[in-house]
């Protein structure tokens, strides 16, 4: 559908006249206000989207990425299983590190329930720069039971799509496999210089769930809260 042809979102604002108890006038209109900008943001979302989806081709992989799982090493392509696009994160649990981060953990618990749904459509997969034996022990303290877990024993994926080859960073990174081809589709760009002020610089888009519950409540994300590993 062409945006010429989509109803303005301050009318669709209005087809509904929901009311709760006891609110003011005011209320519903301002109510109704911002149902209008949220149909914007929804809109500009599908439009963003569309803009993702339509990337010329991005770079191909031209290195054979080795990986360590639970059963073995396997290599890039073997991720994408009978899938022709693949979904790697990689997320902060370097040797260094004594525990994992605590917002890469919670945004792979949120992702733990959800991975049998994302993996009808694509591969789904993590790794950190860990050996697999330390990431399944930390998969078992968390209670991830449906995420598939890598290590990236050599550094070299990690240098190539994360940062330093010891980085411990958080990634997203998304690749396409084309008659045998494999391309670098999209990735999550930008750290604190894309943050705007009193913002914390989150990945453009969010792609934890945690946020979106946050941002509809009175007081928001806030700004000196972070998830913990333990509460």
């Amino acid at each position: 559908m062409s945006e010429t042809s989509l109803r303005p979102a301050a009318e669709l604002a209005r087809l509904d006249p929901r009311q709760f108890p006891n609110e003011s006038p005011a209320y519903r209109e301002a109510r109704t206000e911002l149902l209008a900008e949220e149909i914007e943001l929804r809109r500009h979302l599908a439009r963003v989207a569309a803009l993702r989806r339509a990337l010329p081709p991005g770079g191909e992989v031209m290195r054979d990425y080795r990986f360590a799982g639970g059963e073995g090493e396997v290599g890039l392509a073997d991720l994408f299983g009978p899938h022709d696009t693949l979904v790697l994160y990689s997320f902060m649990y370097g040797p260094q590190r004594r525990d994992v981060c605590p917002m890469c953990a919670a945004t792979m618990s949120a992702w733990d329930g959800e991975a049998p749904h994302i993996e009808r459509r694509v591969a789904f997969a993590m790794v950190a720069r860990s050996p697999i034996v330390r990431i399944l022990g930390l998969a078992e303290e968390r209670g991830w039971r449906n995420l598939k877990l890598y290590g990236d024993p050599s550094g070299d994926y990690t240098a190539d799509y994360v940062g330093e080859r010891d980085s411990d960073m958080p990634a997203y990174n998304v690749f396409s496999r084309r008659d045998g081809t494999i391309r670098h589709f999209w990735a999550a760009e930008g750290g604190m210089e894309i943050a705007d002020p009193g913002q914390d610089p989150h990945m453009a888009p969010d792609l934890n769930p945690l946020w979106t519950i946050l941002d509809t409540t009175p007081g928001g994300r806030g700004t000196d809260w972070y998830p913990s590993l333990r509460y």
